[in-house]
């Protein structure tokens, strides 16, 4: 059993300009035989996402607290805590934070995130 708390998790500036940490990837994880990654990630108030791709990675966005905007392609839509959204790979992608409180979610990626699958648009 492996447990990582957020609380103690060390959060980094990722490419796209989100804050997150990665919780569970099994590339860091000797112990794990799964097939995606975890990362928690927090987007201030009034700011956005670079917009970026995958090109070999799906993604699903969990959201745990605030609101925003998701926009796929030419495709965008309002969200808010609750909904789990899934983006294609090859897909291009930005999230921006519409709400005065910090945009809280929960990114899955298969298979495991790795920057060198991380493009920008």
């Amino acid at each position: 059993m492996l447990i990582r708390d957020i609380e103690k998790a060390n959060y980094l500036e990722a490419s796209d300009k989100t804050k997150l940490c990665e919780l569970i990837h099994p590339l860091k994880e000797a112990v794990f035989d799964i097939s995606y990654s975890l990362a928690h990630v927090v987007l201030k108030p009034g700011k956005k996402s670079q917009p970026h791709k995958l090109k070999s990675s799906s993604e699903v966005y969990y959201i745990l607290e605030g609101k925003g905007t998701i926009h796929v392609d030419d495709e965008f839509s309002n969200i808010k805590p609750g909904q789990a959204i899934y983006v294609p790979q090859k897909s291009i992608q930005y999230i921006e934070n519409s709400g005065e409180d910090d945009l809280k979610f929960l990114c899955i990626v298969s298979p495991p995130w790795n920057s060198a699958d991380d493009l920008p648009a």
